[in-house]
């Protein structure tokens, strides 16, 4: 590589790098101040009740129970197995 090249590329890096801190990195534009109106042991209180209220399973997993069946699964095995000799349904990679 020349020095031209190496050059070139500091050049660029260089230029490049002001972009990065153009901004205050502190976040103190959008400090806000609150004033409540609840004492700290209300606030805590309520906390502490939070957990006992809420669910900590995500929404949507439950599982449905298994279905309760009284055919044995023998049975069934020997109905799919007939059902594809007949040809009912398919098998493999075959469709319909």
């Amino acid at each position: 590589m020349s020095s031209k090249h190496l050059l070139a590329i500091a050049a660029v890096a260089a230029a490049f790098s002001g972009f990065a801190r153009a901004d205050e990195a502190d976040g103190s534009q959008y400090a806000v101040r609150f004033d409540g109106t609840r004492t700290r042991a209300e606030v805590k209180a309520e906390a502490a009740r939070v957990p006992a209220t809420r669910s900590t399973e995500p929404a949507g997993s439950r599982v449905a129970e298994p279905v309760k069946s009284t055919v044995d699964t023998a049975v069934v095995r020997a109905e799919a197995a007939q059902a594809v000799r007949l040809g009912k349904i398919s098998s493999g990679e075959i469709g319909l």
